[in-house]
């Protein structure tokens, strides 16, 4: 049976560097976020440089939809992609897309890939690109915990990466695991 891992942590901690790693080795990437994008374009909807009318649309389309929305909406595409290969799965958020995607795929794992808190709020402030100063940083973690049910996955995970070191260290980790599981 092909393998399904989602990568899950706060922002700013490598999650990207794990799911990027991934696709190169030959798995298939799933990103929850290209959702969001998609449905925005569609709907004829700006993205704005502060992210705030992606949140915004985030917000309607669970509200609308209900909190396992995303998992839901790409639930088609992971049987499809596991047809062929292993999946990995960028950007699940919520408690709410795990218990809704354990319930159909026995075979997910989390990794959580963690990182020291000014640690990531600095390597969030210095992205090329979705760059945050710490203020909004901490808005956008107490807004995911609180509004998203972020804290689940990141507790409940079958395994962790701590990511403090470079990114050699964070892949040496995932190799680990990988073989843990059977990869």
């Amino acid at each position: 049976m092909n393998k399904l891992i989602a990568i899950v942590g706060m922002s700013g901690t490598g999650k990207s560097v794990i799911t990027d790693y991934l696709e190169s080795i030959g798995w298939n990437k799933l990103y929850f976020g290209g959702i969001t994008y998609k449905l925005m374009q569609e709907a004829g909807i700006e993205r704005t440089p502060d992210g705030k009318s992606e949140k915004e649309f985030r917000e309607k389309l669970r509200k609308d939809y209900g909190p396992e929305c995303y998992a839901k909406f790409l639930e088609p595409d992971i049987k499809e992609n596991l047809k062929k290969g292993n999946v990995v799965l960028d950007g699940l958020y919520s408690w709410y897309e795990y218990k809704y995607l354990i319930e159909r795929f026995k075979n997910l794992k989390l990794i959580c890939v963690i990182t020291d808190k000014e640690l990531r709020y600095k390597r969030v402030g210095n992205r090329p690109d979705r760059a945050f100063n710490k203020d909004a940083i901490i808005y956008r973690d107490i807004s995911e915990i609180e509004n998203l049910a972020k804290g689940g996955p990141i507790a409940y995970a079958d395994y962790y990466i701590l990511n403090n070191g470079t990114i050699d260290d964070e892949l040496t980790r995932l190799k680990e695991i990988l073989k843990k599981i059977g990869e």
